[in-house]
């Protein structure tokens, strides 16, 4: 059980807002999922109000979360979670999300913080009554960025963006499992000097 880690990748349930910007946080766990147990499927579990599956990830335990109970309210999933899963070590909590400060493109790999205006991090904070899991932040400002901060990230990416997005997503994969397999230090080092270049 010590090598159980919690992956949750945040968004909104629905197909109205599969595509949209805040939801690549699931579009990563998708990913992820596809390379690990590419048999099995994402399931409902209403405990959790939450998709799940597990599997194993260069031999170690992990449980891939989705919750469904939108952004706003995540953290309800989390705190959910942790009561029956034996990943309380920090280090074991690993949260993918969207970031409306960072340009799509960038990739940052944080340890404790505030909420950066971000409501599923806020969310996670005040249910968990703690600040200290790891955040795996994906950059999702563009050059079409509006003023209109809800709408911009519940706003599809545009079509010149999505080779871009596909490879966010691959080194967003890619980063998990070197904080897996590596440790946090070398992790972070390693994520938060990459940038995917627009092509």
């Amino acid at each position: 059980m010590d090598d159980q880690f919690l992956i949750i990748g945040l968004g909104n349930p629905g197909p109205e807002y599969a595509d949209t910007r805040h939801n690549i946080g699931f579009m990563c766990l998708d990913c992820l999922q596809k390379k690990i147990v590419p048999s099995s499927s994402f399931k409902y579990e209403n405990d959790y109000h939450a998709e799940i599956d597990k599997g194993k990830l260069a031999g170690i335990s992990v449980s891939l979360v989705k919750p469904q109970t939108f952004m706003n309210l995540s953290g309800k999933t989390a705190r959910a979670l942790l009561v029956d899963f034996p990943v309380m070590e920090s280090a074991k909590v690993i949260i993918v999300h969207d970031d409306l400060d960072l340009p799509l493109g960038r990739i940052k790999l944080k340890s404790g913080g505030g909420s950066g205006g971000h409501n599923g991090i806020k969310s996670l904070i005040e249910e968990l009554g703690r600040t200290d899991f790891l955040r795996l932040r994906l950059g999702i400002s563009g050059a079409s960025r509006s003023a209109d901060t809800i709408d911009y990230v519940l706003s599809p990416f545009q079509d010149g963006e999505e080779k871009m997005v596909s490879e966010v997503i691959e080194k967003s994969v890619d980063g998990l499992f070197l904080i897996l397999t590596s440790g946090v230090t070398v992790a972070m080092n390693q994520i938060n000097r990459r940038v995917v270049e627009p092509t």
